[in-house]
């Protein structure tokens, strides 16, 4: 049986840990509100973007200069680009492992092809190299203060190697921020573009340049949001996750106080009762 000393000191070290947990969890839900409002305000612009994408692809159908840029250009999947949006640190959860669950049976499933990863975050970089698994790129420290540059930069790689021929196909693996208490794991193709066979219904654009010298100006920046409105999304869905699993933590602390606190005070009962017991039967033996 463990000593009064031991239990106190176990029960002021899960204090210290319940202190910590709870002050993560408000760091966590601060930059969340920050990360959340700019997700919000980030996917309108995604989705007119992607709008005004299929109506100038409709507008350039039939262009030959369109047809032959290489971010259109199919080939067949010999080697594959994986870029993988982790977080820097962990505490959050669940958040990691199954992003980086998904993104292994990914690997997985392409065995017999070059299969290299750019690795966004931490974690996912050092899950990766434990594996043997080739990274051709890493970038850590996104999450901590995302800015558009980096996209571009990510972006910017990713054009060159496929524009060059050293990829055939990129695919992105993302925590997208759907609430505070859920996420949505989604695998998705960035490169080549995919256009959309219908326009835009609803917007009429007047073309100041040939619809296909806009489309190969839209292309390069359709890239950069993708990869952009993934950052975000990642980010706000790590905040989310990290602030949820610091709250549990803080939980399941004070229950762990409260256990302790109910056992440390049997034992200093079970104590005295015993000192009691042997002062009685000490005054019995000396009658």
């Amino acid at each position: 049986m463990p000593s009064l000393i031991d239990i106190r000191r176990r029960i002021r070290s899960v204090k210290n840990t319940q202190q910590l947990t709870k002050a993560l969890k408000m760091v966590s839900a601060a930059k969340l509100r920050r990360a959340q409002e700019r997700v919000l305000g980030a996917r309108p612009y995604a989705r007119s973007l992607a709008d005004m994408l299929s109506s100038v692809a409709v507008a350039a159908q039939g262009s030959e200069s369109a047809q032959a840029n290489p971010l259109l250009s199919r080939r067949e999947e010999k080697t594959i680009q994986l870029v993988v949006f982790s977080s820097d640190r962990g505490q959050a959860g669940a958040f990691n492992a199954n992003l980086l669950r998904m993104a292994l049976g990914f690997v997985e499933e392409q065995k017999g092809k070059n299969l290299q990863v750019e690795a966004v975050g931490r974690k996912g970089r050092d899950f990766f190299r434990r594996r043997n698994i080739t990274i051709s790129g890493e970038h850590l420290g996104v999450s901590n203060k995302p800015e558009y540059t980096h996209a571009k930069v990510i972006a910017e790689t990713l054009i060159d190697r496929y524009d060059k021929g050293e990829v055939d196909a990129v695919y992105l693996v993302v925590n997208e921020f759907k609430s505070v208490i859920a996420t949505d794991l989604k695998l998705r193709k960035l490169l080549p573009i995919e256009l959309p066979e219908g326009g835009d219904a609803g917007h009429d654009y007047i073309f100041e340049e040939p619809p296909e010298v806009v489309l190969n100006m839209l292309l390069p920046k359709y890239v950069e949001v993708a990869i952009w409105q993934a950052i975000l999304e990642s980010t706000a869905a790590e905040h989310a996750a990290r602030m949820t699993a610091m709250d549990a933590a803080t939980s399941n602390a004070g229950q762990v106080i409260d256990k302790l606190t109910l056992y440390m005070n049997r034992v200093r009962q079970a104590s005295i009762t015993k000192e009691i017991i042997e002062i009685v039967s000490g005054a019995a033996a000396l009658e």
